[in-house]
């Protein structure tokens, strides 16, 4: 069904993600931080990536606007799935270039759908 590169610095939030995901029979490929975020861009190439904003070193916002700044990344459809929730954070997040935003704590179903929803895309 395709790769997901799940984003967060919270381990509990990893494995919920990848649970809903797996579920799903959607791959998932895992990453705690931005950085390491970048490096698994680069060599697995997931067909999604579902990114939490508040990450060690590098906000998810900068790692979105970097991705679909970069030509060979820009079409990876990026959800943001942050505890920032609020219409500013939302919008904040659509400008950097995020498909989705998704607020903490999500409803599984509204998660899988959006992620296959892009998968499709």
């Amino acid at each position: 069904m395709g790769t997901a590169l799940v984003v967060d610095d919270s381990l509990t939030e990893r494995q919920i993600i990848s649970s809903c995901l797996e579920q799903e029979g959607i791959n998932v490929s895992l990453a705690s931080s931005g950085e390491e975020a970048l490096e698994k861009v680069k060599s697995t190439r997931p067909d999604v990536i579902v990114l939490d904003v508040v990450l060690p070193g590098r906000s998810g916002f900068e790692i979105c606007r970097e991705l679909k700044a970069e030509a060979s990344t820009r079409t990876i459809p990026i959800i943001i799935c942050s505890t920032k929730g609020s219409e500013m954070d939302k919008f904040w997040g659509m400008k950097q270039g995020a498909d989705a935003y998704i607020a903490k704590p999500f409803q599984p179903t509204e998660l899988v759908g959006t992620v296959k929803q892009l998968l499709r895309g």
